[in-house]
């Protein structure tokens, strides 16, 4: 089946929470983990396209978005965004506690509270910041795996990011994902820094 890479649309919106949740947990779908099908795509995915639509672009198979890659040219401008425009009315929307009849399983318990965490850390930010200010998410469905579809649509991306001038990217990966990690590895990304359960890794990106 042929892929078309393209920009991001807005009849596309429906299809960014669609795939967030196929793809939800760990790479695999967090359908049957999720209450509210739409809970993953308004911290991860949907917010995105309203920040800077430019930077989000699709991955259409048979006229249908089966993947993404979406991103923010400067993480800290984004989060200050997140938190005075996108998360309000979310975290009005989904409240702690929340009620327990609504929480299908705990990574839906673990997305509610993450609405609720501010992303404006008291301490300075990581030295790695002022070099890998960019930050994305990608997203594929199985149908579209393996075909050199990834790497299209970083191609797409980056090369948005180099004409703005941005010196580079980062991005999180569970540490369980070994899959993605080994995919990135491929793609030119190296560890910045290791969390508990997470690593971030960053890519230069061609001046």
């Amino acid at each position: 089946m042929a892929v078309l890479v393209r920009p991001a649309c807005g009849p596309d919106l429906p299809y960014f929470y669609e795939i967030c949740l196929k793809t939800g947990d760990a790479g695999k779908d967090a359908s049957g983990l999720f209450y509210d099908p739409f809970l993953l795509g308004q911290y991860y995915s949907a917010p995105y396209f309203f920040y800077d639509q430019r930077l989000c672009f699709v991955a259409e198979a048979g006229g249908i978005p089966q993947g993404y890659i979406l991103a923010a040219q400067e993480t800290r401008a984004f989060n200050l965004w997140m938190e005075q425009v996108w998360l309000p009315p979310l975290r009005r929307r989904y409240p702690e506690p929340y009620p327990g009849e609504r929480i299908q399983s705990p990574a839906e318990g673990q997305a509610v509270s993450l609405l609720h965490r501010s992303l404006l850390p008291a301490d300075p930010p990581p030295r790695w910041w002022s070099s890998y200010p960019a930050h994305l998410h990608i997203d594929l469905l199985p149908a579209i795996q393996g075909q050199g579809v990834g790497k299209a649509l970083m191609h797409s991306l980056f090369t948005a990011l180099e004409r703005r001038g941005c010196p580079g990217v980062h991005l999180g990966v569970g540490k369980a994902n070994t899959g993605a990690i080994a995919f990135y590895g491929k793609r030119g990304f190296s560890v910045l820094q290791e969390q508990e359960q997470v690593l971030i890794l960053g890519k230069t990106l061609p001046k």
